[in-house]
């Protein structure tokens, strides 16, 4: 969300950080840990995962309908 700065170019973040929310009263106990067990599995092929470049985004709030590719295609 912060990376662009006001001249137009791309600055790297020092930390990538994701907010994980959900609403507690719609979601059950079984839910949190479905969403824990994906979060254990992803985590354990992180090494595999390659990361994303954004290709189209909107003047504001680009991180909400920005549209991405694969890094390397």
């Amino acid at each position: 969300m912060f990376g662009r700065q006001p001249d137009g170019t791309e600055q790297a973040a020092e930390m990538e950080l994701v907010r994980l929310a959900f609403p507690r009263r719609t979601y059950t106990q079984s839910h949190v840990d479905y969403v824990a067990e994906v979060l254990a599995y992803v985590a354990g092929r992180s090494d595999r995962i390659r990361g994303v470049r954004i290709v189209e985004e909107p003047p504001a709030l680009r991180h909400f309908t920005a549209k991405f590719a694969p890094l390397g295609s």
